[in-house]
């Protein structure tokens, strides 16, 4: 081969950047290299995290952040295998991640022959959780093999989806490229808007649900609501929109306040949630919000289908609010959407208890103290309160893998993941103990990307969640009290800054107010101990 002919690794690097990649988490390793020698080259940015499941992690915080796919590197076999939950993750959140592994020659697989980091099926596992995976056989497949895995990003539901290339395949001679494929943006139905239009002009309490597809809605979810005079509940994935809007109802659709709202609604009109019960019933009730008259609206034409619903329509949430409203009178008779917003917020907040009420002072303060930042979490105490109830102020600001398929060991890494996509943006990490220990030495990719990231460790030293259920429940509270690290010592390994604070909103204020703002660092809240009932 020639010094002008491309081998596939190379022409694959090549087509992430046509379709404006810029930046890969990835561990290189010995079945990867024909994948990097273009990497150098190439202007895309490479972050090494430490391992596998963290890559994953980094791609999905990457793609939440900015919008666009976030995008890992990995290994044959154990490469992959690590990647899986942040692809399930991802999968279960509607987030784009795109993986690319490496898998063994061709001419050995599923024959069981002990190859290095070989697996039976490498590609039938990964299509288990992608939305699609793509084995490039051949030179001339690797084009429409990115044209498959590309296009779940930029029409129905996202979510993750893999290519693999063999070994033998890697270092051939590629053929040339074609332009990347444009998608049309799917047209809105005249005729459904305009229904929808007439069924809410006439709706006397309507109440709009927002979910993570309606996150990039804007301005025009405000417009929406005004003229409708309708309260509007967000799930955890739309928080950050309409912040501090009288209408906004930033609180969990499985409180008994939120459900009386919703209840009581003679319209409900739903944008780009899935309903899902870690949303709609995470206590487990076996009922969901009971609804008058429901107008669902996503991307995806089966998750349409999965709930009851007076009217279906498929479209992406953005686009089809904007629509709406110039397919709406002006005004409108007010129907008192403010004061059944502001009685539903108090109710809520009442409902969550006074131990959820003291986290969420927490939150507030940490927000406060650094406005308009992205808050990432993982499943923690605080993040478990804000998920309940919490404002945030930015759209898009506020996520964590506490629902869905709920991953511990997402929030450092996926912190990572969002500074990178953000650059200029504060970032705040919320994370437990306990979850920290999943994925602690992430950090070391925070120091060597100089990341300006405050890890905020809410240290109850143990599972205190989990310790609480199972005492709930009778059940001995076993496992739940794993010795946390000195993180002190942590950080001074590290080599960034750390501080401990008491768990109350002033000293955790002034802790986030005087953190550095170029670097990470470390804020350790000295939170109460679970302390199991004595007999």
């Amino acid at each position: 081969m020639n010094q002008s002919q491309k081998t596939v690794g190379e022409a694959l690097v090549e087509g992430l950047k046509a379709r404006d990649v810029a930046c890969v988490f990835g561990i290189p390793g010995v079945h990867t290299v024909e994948l990097y020698r273009g990497l150098a080259a190439s202007g895309l940015r490479h972050v090494t995290p430490r391992h596998e499941q963290g890559a994953g992690f980094m791609a999905d915080g990457y793609a939440r952040a900015s919008g666009k796919p976030g995008v890992a590197f990995v290994i044959t076999g154990p490469g992959l295998t690590n990647t899986l939950t942040p692809m399930a993750q991802a999968r279960a959140d509607s987030v784009p991640m795109l993986v690319i592994s490496g898998v063994n020659a061709q001419a050995s697989l599923g024959k069981g022959l002990g190859h290095l980091h070989e697996l039976p099926d490498q590609h039938g596992l990964a299509k288990s959780v992608a939305l699609t995976s793509q084995h490039v056989a051949k030179p001339e497949e690797l084009n429409e093999a990115l044209n498959k895995v590309f296009e779940p990003f930029a029409k129905g539901r996202p979510g993750p989806t893999h290519i693999q290339v063999p070994l033998d395949v890697a270092g051939a001679e590629a053929t040339e490229l074609r332009a990347p494929q444009q998608s049309a943006m799917q047209e809105i139905d005249a005729q459904q808007l305009q229904l929808v239009a007439q069924k809410m002009a006439n709706a006397k309490r309507p109440v709009i649900l927002v979910g993570g597809g309606a996150k990039r809605t804007g301005q025009a979810l405000d417009t929406l609501a005004e003229v409708l005079d309708a309260p509007v509940v967000q799930t955890a994935n739309a928080r950050g929109l309409m912040h501090q809007h009288p209408l906004v109802v930033p609180a969990s659709p499985s409180l008994t306040a939120v459900r009386q709202l919703i209840e009581d609604a003679d319209v409900v009109l739903a944008l780009g949630t899935e309903f899902g019960p870690t949303d709609y019933d995470m206590y487990a009730s076996g009922v969901m919000p009971q609804m008058q008259a429901l107008i669902r609206v996503d991307l995806c034409d089966r998750q349409l289908h999965r709930h009851a619903a007076e009217q279906r329509v498929q479209a992406e949430a953005g686009a089809f609010v904007q629509a709406l409203v110039q397919a709406l009178p002006a005004t409108r008779p007010a129907h008192g959407g403010a004061e059944r917003a502001a009685h539903t917020r108090a109710a809520a907040q009442k409902e969550i208890g006074a131990d959820y009420r003291a986290q969420l002072a927490i939150l507030e303060a940490i927000r406060d103290a650094v406005p308009g930042s992205l808050m990432v979490g993982d499943s923690t105490q605080p993040i478990y309160a804000g998920n309940l109830y919490y404002d945030h102020d930015r759209a898009g600001g506020w996520f964590n893998a506490a629902t869905g398929y709920g991953a511990l060991g997402y929030g450092i890494p996926a912190a990572i993941g969002a500074s990178i996509a953000a650059p200029g943006s504060r970032v705040i990490c919320i994370v437990g103990d306990g979850g920290a220990q999943f994925s602690l030495p992430e950090v070391m990719t925070a120091v060597d990307e100089e990341l300006p990231i405050t890890f905020v460790i809410w240290n109850n030293r143990g599972y205190r969640e989990i310790a609480t259920s199972m005492e709930a429940v009778d059940v001995a509270v076993v496992g739940c009290d794993p010795t946390p690290p000195d993180f002190a010592a942590t950080a001074r390994s590290f080599g960034i800054p750390y501080v401990t604070v008491e768990d109350t909103p002033d000293a955790v204020a002034a802790a986030l107010e005087t953190a550095p703002s170029q670097g990470p660092n470390f804020v350790e809240i000295t939170a109460p101990v679970f302390a199991p009932t004595k007999d």
